[in-house]
């Protein structure tokens, strides 16, 4: 009987993965780049936010949590260039998408605004957290960046939650709407 050579071994390797599954490489990268838009997503509503609100009593915090993403953002920049991880074609569409949401929730108001936060910020936090789960033991450096940043997004939820989001009378629809959006999006970066 003749012995398998190690291409032969890889290729029945290959047979065996299950459908739909991803090489690590492959999570990572898609990890990063999903994230990379949150963070651009997240940094273009608070502009927006801070477009209406920014002069106004909301405008330190506002300004103190846009300035925690800004870090965020950067910080998932700098992983792209250094694993080659493309940015999502979404990019422009999340830069005004981005922008209106903010703008428009600041519009209705400091609490309709705080809502958005909490809102996008439950999904954010969940979305991180199977990140981690994900990653098991796996990438440690990546692994402690995402917790810093999920804490910091929580104590962003929590500045919400301060600031009266939940008073806002149709405070569950806009949150359930918002979080929606933000389900779809993390979707759509992801893969496109």
């Amino acid at each position: 009987m003749k012995k398998k050579t190690s291409a032969q071994k890889k290729t029945v390797k290959r047979r065996i993965t299950l459908p739909g599954s991803q090489t690590l490489a492959a999570q990572i990268e898609r990890m990063i780049r999903v994230n990379h838009a949150g963070e651009f997503g997240a940094q273009r509503i608070y502009a927006g936010q801070l477009s209406v609100l920014g002069d106004g009593k909301m405008g330190t915090k506002l300004r103190h949590m846009a300035k925690q993403e800004d870090v965020h953002l950067a910080a998932f920049e700098k992983l792209m260039v250094e694993k080659h991880v493309r940015p999502t074609a979404l990019h422009p569409l999340w830069n005004v998408a981005g922008y209106a949401l903010g703008a428009a929730t600041a519009t209705l108001g400091e609490k309709a605004a705080m809502a958005c936060t909490v809102a996008v910020e439950e999904v954010i936090d969940e979305h991180y957290k199977k990140q981690l789960q994900d990653l098991a033991n796996d990438e440690p450096a990546l692994r402690a960046l995402i917790k810093k940043f999920r804490d910091e997004e929580i104590e962003h939820k929590h500045i919400g939650l301060d600031h009266g989001a939940e008073d806002l009378p149709y405070y569950p629809l806009l949150r359930a709407l918002i979080r929606a959006g933000s389900k779809t999006a993390i979707w759509l970066s992801e893969r496109v």
